[in-house]
């Protein structure tokens, strides 16, 4: 028997999971409903899953959601809304007999975390949330070698994340730029990372201490560079035409249709500048954690640098473990979903404490996140369960 899902939140987050449902995925799942505070994001959502010989399906306003539950009658809610109202439709979802798959972060803060835990208590639901880079096969590889004690017991790591000036200044252009809605990078982007960690080590925090600045986005940053001229938003600015940082969405089908032709429902613009005042997220951050395990990690991200993706290493008793990731870079809704976070190099070396270095080869599928959303949808939604390393690739 065919799933029933319904999609809370159909901006570009949303792309991923209507696509995969519609095209791959039609034997075990149905879209039964739709819905967000933007009717035009709707009807582009309906388009999308139309290519793949859908009906439309029925579409209700955020304040609707309730009525879309009692009458479509869901069995899962997939929430891809803004950050800070995941807590509301995973709690209410749950509390009305569907279970929900929620897009990372599952929520934004302890209260909202604990909130979320109580209803999983009390209501028996299951909630699984989207880690995707946990399924990439490098990933999973980490995991191996590191469970296999080829460096022995991991005393420390470090991990450093790079987001470029395309990706990276995204996160300023958008809803995330206010930490109300995301939490800030470490929350929204973070997430990730942390989640992997505790995957390669089989451990969690015990303690952490972090800090974080507004350094580089931001106009009083621009101003103490010698900026001078500024402009409010992309579209339609004499400004914006030579800034590398400007995000054009009438170039894009997609945005234009997701974003620029749905402004007048709710004014919301999804190419503000990167330099402009009302940015309250970091946009440098350092974090030290010590696990359960006594291993220690500091941890960076820089979300303005010329290149994307990571340098993890990792220190054990019998010598050293190193991965370097250079992703490609990409624009969220911009049109290339199913390559986003693609690979264009990974290398993993092993230094024994006593013997040569070598590279560990690993073989990663195309797609996004280095072929881990393939694995992860298949998860979702497939029919065989992953037996990968990382089959618990979700927060239960």
């Amino acid at each position: 028997m065919k799933k029933k899902y319904a999609v809370v939140g159909t901006g570009g987050c949303a792309g991923l999971y209507l696509t995969s449902i519609a095209r791959d995925y039609q034997q075990t799942s149905t879209f039964v409903a739709f819905c967000d505070t933007n009717q035009t994001r709707m009807q582009y959502a309906n388009k999308m899953i139309g290519e793949w010989g859908y009906a439309p399906v029925p579409c209700f306003s955020a304040d609707q959601f309730e009525t879309m539950i009692a009458e479509c009658k869901p069995d899962i809610v997939i929430v891809t809304s803004i950050d800070r109202t995941h807590h509301h439709y995973i709690i209410r979802a749950m509390e009305l007999g569907c279970d929900v798959i929620s897009e990372k972060p599952m929520t934004i803060d302890e209260e909202k975390c604990q909130a979320i835990i109580n209803a999983i208590a009390r209501t028996g639901r299951k909630l699984r949330v989207t880690f995707n880079y946990h399924y990439a096969p490098h990933h999973s590889k980490i995991r191996e070698l590191i469970a296999s004690g080829v460096i022995g017991d991991v005393f420390s790591v470090h991990f450093e994340w790079l987001l470029n000036t395309q990706h990276g200044a995204d996160y300023f252009r958008r809803w995330h730029r206010d930490k109300r809605n995301s939490g800030g990078l470490l929350v929204h982007k973070s997430t990730h990372h942390f989640d992997l960690v505790n995957f390669w080590l089989h451990s969690e925090p015990e303690t952490v201490y972090a800090q974080g600045d507004l350094r580089f986005y931001g106009k009083a940053n621009a101003e103490a560079r010698g900026v001078t001229e500024f402009y409010a938003r992309s579209h339609n600015s004499e400004a914006a035409k030579d800034d590398p940082f400007a995000l054009h969405m009438s170039e894009s089908a997609q945005l234009t249709a997701l974003y620029l032709d749905a402004e007048h429902e709710d004014g919301y613009y999804r190419d503000k500048s990167v330099f402009d005042d009302g940015i309250n997220i970091e946009d440098v951050m350092g974090v030290m954690v010590r696990y359960k395990n006594k291993a220690i990690m500091t941890y960076s991200l820089n979300a303005y640098l010329p290149w994307e993706g990571l340098n993890v290493v990792f220190n054990g008793s019998k010598g050293r473990l190193e991965m370097k990731l250079v992703e490609k870079s990409y624009i969220n809704g911009g049109g290339q979903k199913e390559d986003e976070g693609a690979l264009d190099q990974c290398e993993i070396t092993v230094y024994p404490m006593f013997d040569a270095p070598y590279k560990v080869p690993v073989v990663y599928q195309a797609g996004g996140h280095g072929g881990g959303d393939l694995v992860m949808l298949n998860d979702l939604f497939g029919t065989r369960p992953c037996t990968r390393f990382c089959v618990n690739a979700f927060s239960q």
